[in-house]
């Protein structure tokens, strides 16, 4: 079984990113061994769908749940239609993330937790 953690980096102990359709690199770990495979996220720049297509990078790679700070409409309707299970308000590193996955401290959203323009420049985030 395999999760996916959003990152800022490439490693466990980078910071989870808040934003899921444009955050820098999507972690897949193996939540019992801690195996992983960062993939830098091939969306974070597209002019829009960034959502959608990083839901369906993610739900194609057969993981049973995402690890995010937020996720927005599409994004959510499109994990959610891949079976994945969405958890939001993660924040730390990745490591400590998949820690408290583990020890069953994180339970599923029920919705989005943002707008569908929250991860672009100047929607719904500082760009300070």
């Amino acid at each position: 079984m395999k999760i996916c953690v959003t990152a800022q980096g490439n490693n466990l102990e980078t910071k989870v990113d808040p934003r899921f359709g444009r955050c820098e690199f999507f972690i897949f770990v193996d939540p019992q061994t801690l195996e992983f495979e960062a993939v830098q996220n091939p969306n974070i720049a597209a002019m829009g769908g960034a959502g959608v297509q990083s839901g369906q990078l993610v739900a194609n790679k057969n993981v049973k749940a995402v690890l995010t700070g937020n996720v927005g409409p599409n994004a959510f309707s499109a994990l959610n239609a891949g079976g994945v299970e969405i958890i939001t308000g993660i924040s730390g590193s990745v490591k400590e993330a998949v820690e408290k996955y583990n020890k069953g401290e994180l339970k599923p959203t029920g919705g989005p937790s943002v707008g569908s323009k929250f991860g672009m420049p100047g929607k719904g985030q500082s760009d300070k």
